[in-house]
This record gives structure tokens, sequence and C-alpha cells, in this order.
């Protein structure tokens, strides 16, 4: 059975369907295992007045609802496309509604379920020519992961470039190339509403480099210049409300929006900044 849950969260009411029993949580591949938060499916969370977290407890997938259909951000492991389609529909969406999916970028946790939902809606793929040729190979030959994080090869339907800006109804997103995690990462940003106020939202791809190389890297030789431009680009970014693909890196807490201690662009950046300089350090030591 199924029960409302909100909650006040400053003067903002955050509503979510929660279920009586936890859903059983997605299987992992094989040969690409996740924390199980990763895996865990939860009911729509309502962010502002036409945004909606949609994904697992630890993966955001975000769906902008417009006057003239929606639009997703990023869709989570290959193991979650029914998951997400469901939940469109609890929010109102039907698959044929969906018509834009934008990516923060081309690995299998935040890309994995894109050929699916595309095949499912009709809806057209952004992204940039980077994370397209990531993406259409089914993120083999990456440059830091090789061929260790598969999944279903996707095809992208519109190429863009930093700050090209993509509307729909009466939202519109613009890009911004935010190079590091990956050479295609992007973040986007756009207006929303919430309460009958206006607020800037950005929701920015990952700034971490996990177990990369960053000293003499033959497929990144700029891999630490790109981090350092995009630390400059996040910082500057239109932000009163920051959401993140790994909600944790933003201070999100998806299971208990009361418990969250959320941080803005810039000290979401600094932070990655820090940590950056302090592994390159040791590497150089190295």
């Amino acid at each position: 059975m199924a029960v409302i849950r909100c909650s006040v969260l400053g003067v903002v009411l955050l509503c979510s369907a929660a279920l009586a029993d936890p859903p059983t949580p997605f299987p992992q591949q094989e040969a690409y295992t996740v924390p199980q938060a990763w895996l865990q499916p939860m009911a729509p969370l309502q962010i502002a007045d036409n945004v909606w977290q949609i994904g697992t407890d630890e993966l955001t997938s975000l769906l902008l609802k417009t006057r003239e259909g929606a639009i997703l951000i990023d869709g989570g492991m290959p193991q979650s496309a029914e998951h997400l389609l469901a939940n469109m529909k609890a929010v109102g969406v039907a698959p044929q509604t969906l018509k834009w999916i934008l990516v923060s970028h081309g690995h299998g946790d935040h890309a994995g379920s894109l050929a699916a939902i595309k095949q499912a809606t009709g809806a057209r793929l952004v992204a940039n020519a980077e994370t397209a040729m990531l993406m259409v190979d089914g993120g083999a030959h990456d440059i830091h992961f090789g061929d260790d994080i598969l999944y279903p090869p996707v095809r992208v339907d519109r190429q863009i470039q930093d700050g090209e800006q993509v509307s729909l109804g009466n939202v519109t997103l613009t890009a911004h190339f935010i190079p590091g995690h990956t050479p295609g990462s992007m973040a986007w940003t756009w207006q929303g509403m919430r309460d009958a106020e206006k607020l800037d939202i950005a929701y920015v791809d990952s700034l971490t480099a996990p177990g990369y190389q960053l000293v003499d890297n033959p497929r990144y030789p700029h891999i630490v210049a790109d981090f350092t431009a995009t630390f400059k680009t996040v910082k500057a970014l239109p932000c009163d409300l920051l959401l993140t693909p790994h909600p944790g890196a933003s201070g999100w807490d998806y299971t208990d929006a009361t418990q969250s201690a959320r941080v803005g662009c810039a000290d979401y950046a600094q932070k990655a900044e820090t940590t950056l300089r302090a592994q390159l350090k040791a590497q150089q030591a190295d």
C-alpha cells in the first residue's frame, strides 16, 4: 500500500509516495557491480514545481515537466529503465510525451538505460560530441575504465555546443561544458519555480577523478587543465539550487530530504578542487 510522505524544508513542501514495504533492489550486472543504493528504486520526489527526482536512492534522474511535454536528464543504470518509465507515469508523464533526453556524461551509471528509454518513448537524445562517441559504443574504450563499464549503445540525435540551449514549452536549459570527470562532462542550468518564486537550478556533473592518472596521461594529456577550467566555470554558474548525478556530492539525501545538507555550486567546486589538488600532489610525489 502506498502512502504520501511530505516534509517541510524551509519554505518548500517536498512530497513523495513511500511504499510500506521497500521494493527489491535491481539485480547487479556481473561485469559492473555498484553500491546497492545506486540500484534501490524510489518513488518520485518533487524538487521544484515542475522538477522531479525519479531515479534511485543515490543516482539522480531528473524529470522536467513543461506545457509541451517532458525532459529527462540522466537515466541511471541499465536495470532502471522500467522503473523510470513507471515513475514518469506516476507523475503524469506518458511515454510519448517525453520529448528530450539530456545527459551529464556517458558512463553506464548515468547513461545505462537511455537506449531503452529512447526506444520506449521516441524522445530525442542530446549530448556533445565527446559523450556521443562514448554512448554510441556503449561505454567501450573509455579513457579511464577501458571496457569495464558497458551498457546498451545509444545514438545521439542532436550534438550541441558549449552554451547552446534546449527548449521545450516554458523551459529553456543551457548546456555548459565542464570536462574533467569525462572529456564530455556537462552541466545544465535553467530557471524553475518554487512557491511562486523563480530560482536558478543547476544540474552539475561529477567533479571527481576516481583512480584517474593525472600526471602524464597519454590519453588525456590536459586533464588537469580541463579540471582547473571546469572549477572556474562551475563556481560562476547561476545556482540557487544545485543537483548532482550522485546526490550526496551536493548534500542531498533523497531518502530523507529533511536530513539533506545541500551546498551551492561554488562550495561544490571548491571542495572538488581541494581534493583534486591533493590527488595530483600525491601522484607527483610518486
